[in-house]
């Protein structure tokens, strides 16, 4: 299955504005590879988003395609200098030591992305997940040991969890299998709670949250879990990520996203309404006694 390093979405959404900007400025690829010396094939690369921008060359591609606008050229320049690096400067690095690459790659995306659509299967989605909840999950999946490594790694679920409540929150839809409410982590008090912070979240505007009950049957999306990451702009850089127990797969071809897509759309079809689902939400947590 092909898979992309997250990271190069930025590189992919300058290379998209590059593309357009040229065919706009009426120049083929070809005329491109003439301004900087090149070949046509680094030009398709470097519109595809598989390599970097230098700046030299970057600005002299903004002059060739006559790209004027200031505030057009700052933004083409700023999504050089992020496509160009890893982001070692947000939040979670002070938590590196608990972070594999793989779930870096998602918070990363994550902090950038401004809509999320995903499926789950069993577990509570990580931005809707409690301190306790999480807990239980990070003890039962054993790859981290000591308590202090467990204790970080809750903290960096909760603060993902910013994204959906700071200043600029992100769209969050999840559809999920009625056995996230009916499998018991952290027993009977800690589902409780969680269902309860849950229905409280799904009552924010940009949270919504559907159930789909075991009554539907079989369903296209019953394989496994996946998320939908939607980016300001460009549908065509949506990234879908299936997660597994040995590491993260990530996939950008248009027709694998279009397929999840429709899983999606399938699943939220088949899914109670919110409003069902939240009152089943609620109906279920109150059958989690203490």
């Amino acid at each position: 299955m092909p898979t992309v390093k997250p990271s190069t979405v930025l590189g992919r959404q300058l290379g998209d504005e590059l593309r357009r900007f040229r065919e706009s400025a009426g120049l083929s690829t070809a005329d491109a590879a003439e301004v900087l010396d090149c070949t046509k094939g680094k030009i398709s690369r470097i519109e595809n988003g598989h390599v970097p921008v230098r700046t030299p060359d970057l600005n002299a591609l903004m002059q060739a395609y006559n790209v004027e606008d200031s505030e057009a050229r700052e933004r083409l320049a700023a999504l050089a200098r992020r496509a160009n690096r890893r982001r070692r400067d947000g939040w979670w690095r002070q938590y590196e030591s608990v972070l594999g690459d793989a779930y870096r790659d998602q918070i990363e995306m994550e902090a950038i992305c401004d809509s999320i659509r995903t499926y789950e299967v069993q577990l509570v989605p990580g931005l809707l997940q409690t301190a306790e909840y999480g807990r239980a999950v990070t003890v039962a999946s054993r790859s981290w040991q000591t308590p202090e490594e467990i204790e970080q790694f809750v903290q960096v679920r909760l603060t993902r969890q910013e994204r959906l409540t700071g200043e600029t929150p992100m769209d969050f839809w999840a559809v999920l299998s009625e056995g996230v409410l009916r499998q018991q982590v952290g027993g009977p008090a800690v589902m409780r709670a969680q269902l309860e912070h849950m229905a409280a979240m799904a009552e924010q505007s940009n949270v919504t949250v559907q159930v789909l009950p075991f009554s539907r049957g079989a369903h296209s999306s019953m394989f496994g879990p996946y998320l939908l990451l939607s980016f300001p702009q460009l549908a065509s850089l949506d990234l879908v990520l299936s997660e597994t127990p040995t590491g993260n797969i990530w996939m950008e071809r248009e027709p694998e996203v279009a397929r999840y897509r429709e899983l999606f759309d399938d699943a939220r079809t088949a899914a109670l309404p919110p409003t069902e689902s939240l009152a089943l939400i609620r109906r279920v947590a109150k059958e989690y006694q203490s």
